[in-house]
């Protein structure tokens, strides 16, 4: 199997003039969460979910950002968030899809939904409809095992699900 080799030291990161890590946010943060934290580091993952909540996504330059205001090297920072899978680090649809695909799942046919989310909006996992309106992904356990097969559309957990279902809550999205 050949290795893919990505030149990483010469990526360049698209930068905007404000930041994403804003001087309200970092106000927010300073009084209200990093109190609740024994060290800096330990508030990693509540400023990365706050960054990816305001813009549905992790820009880089954020990623930088944060690891300034949280007094930690950009490699700590990026080292974190790859590690979970909640974390996107490029631009997603309007509605994020995502289907686990953990073994209660897997057993109770996720392939099968997702199969027909992929023919219904024409994409595969990871990939986002042209009109930016759809992303697709499949993930790792989201915690309902009891009530598989589960999805999330954005932040909303849908069990027990059967294709009729999903369906229909796909075709009820507001654009």
């Amino acid at each position: 199997m050949a290795w893919i080799v990505k030149d990483s030291a010469n990526t360049q990161i698209d930068r905007r003039t404000e930041p994403y890590w804003t001087p309200k946010l970092a106000k927010k943060f300073e009084e209200d969460i990093l109190p609740r934290y024994a060290t800096k580091q330990a508030a990693l993952l509540p400023c990365v979910h706050e960054v990816q909540h305001t813009y549905g996504w992790v820009p880089h330059q954020a990623l930088e950002e944060v690891a300034d205001f949280l007094d930690l090297s950009f490699a700590e920072v990026i080292d974190a968030v790859t590690f979970y899978e909640e974390f996107k680090l490029e631009p997603v649809g309007k509605y994020l899809i995502q289907i686990c695909r953990s073994i209660s799942c897997e057993l109770c046919g996720y392939k099968e939904l997702s199969k027909k989310v992929q023919n219904k909006l024409n994409i595969l996992p990871g990939e986002t409809t042209d009109d930016g309106k759809f992303t697709l992904l499949e993930l790792e356990c989201l915690g309902s095992c009891g009530t598989a097969p589960a999805a999330l559309i954005n932040e909303t957990l849908h069990e027990d699900l059967t294709w009729k279902q999903l369906e229909h809550e796909l075709n009820n999205l507001p654009d």
